[in-house]
């Protein structure tokens, strides 16, 4: 900002840091898309393409934040997991709650047009978004609990609905029909009534929709592994091979001290989650196996 008589109106800015050593979790929701659904003709009751491209506009959220880790989407909304570590805009709320929002809906409308070639975006849609913090690896997967169970009601129960609309039952009367049900009830509607088994439903659509990173190095075939890890780079930017242990020593050199060095140069960095392919699962976050237990980094 310019040095003037005028910079005093930057002191009336309040620092909103987010508390350190905290979880952060943003969760971006549509904002009025009962009524962008019906505009743009939805499939009901769920459409994978608008599903999709909610987890595309997800996967450019996680791009462009290394520190977060994990992304929960169902429906039209989306929970983004930050580390606790994490410094990015050093950890001002109103930053990263602004900018993970406009990252999100920016590219929820440029690949509009990719997954719905058939339907002309009518009007920009909307999200909204807040960040939550947890104190703890407990609390997070307590949320990740709550949507993935929100997830199951809300597709029982819209599955039962547009099942019900579909064979000719007005809103009101379905809505009535489903009114004080449980989950016995409304499985027991499904499968006595149009033979369907919600068991046999896709996971997409019972489970929703988790991002997390993959380990580049598990990816890759194990001579290329072992190149990685024989290889190492010289402050000129050059890469240098390092001797294997089945290799000659130096001259005078103690073979046992060499054979340490070149273990320690040899370890990988454990795997934390900030880099490596995006890849997208419908799978139980509820449960601690495995999903929990086969990525500890998401909760350090």
């Amino acid at each position: 900002m310019a040095n003037s008589q005028y910079e005093y109106v930057k002191s009336y800015e309040i620092p909103d840091p987010l508390m350190p050593n905290t979880f952060a979790v943003i969760r971006v929701d549509g904002h009025a898309f009962t009524k962008f659904c019906h505009a743009h003709e939805f499939e009901k009751p769920n459409d994978i393409r608008a599903l999709d491209l909610m987890n595309r506009a997800a996967k450019a959220v996680m791009h462009e934040f290394p520190d977060i880790v994990m992304a929960f989407g169902e429906s039209d909304e989306y929970s983004f997991l930050m580390r606790r570590d994490a410094s990015v805009y050093g950890r001002r709320r109103s930053k990263i709650n602004s900018t993970v929002a406009s990252i999100f809906t920016s590219n929820y409308v440029f690949y509009w047009s990719e997954f719905f070639p058939k339907t002309p975006l009518k009007y920009p849609p909307t999200f909204d978004s807040r960040v939550v913090l947890y104190p703890s690896p407990k609390e997070v997967r307590d949320y990740f609990s709550w949507r993935q169970v929100d997830t199951h009601i809300n597709n029982l129960h819209n599955t039962c609905y547009w099942a019900l609309r579909h064979d000719g039952v007005s809103g009101t009367e379905a809505t009535k029909l489903l009114e004080g049900t449980f989950s016995d009830d409304k499985n027991e509607l499904l499968f006595s009534r149009f033979q369907v088994n919600y068991n046999n439903l896709p996971a997409y659509f019972k489970k929703g929709s988790v991002l997390v990173r993959t380990d580049p190095r598990l990816t890759k075939g194990p001579s290329q592994r072992d190149a990685e890890c024989t290889e190492a780079a010289d402050p000129s930017g050059s890469t240098t091979a390092v001797p294997s242990e089945s290799g000659p020593s130096l001259p005078g050199s103690d073979p046992a001290t060499t054979k340490k060095k070149e273990k320690k140069k040899k370890a990988p960095k454990p795997f934390d989650g900030r880099s490596g392919p995006t890849v997208i699962l419908h799978t139980d976050i509820i449960k601690e196996q495995p999903f929990w237990a086969e990525r500890p980094w998401l909760l350090e």
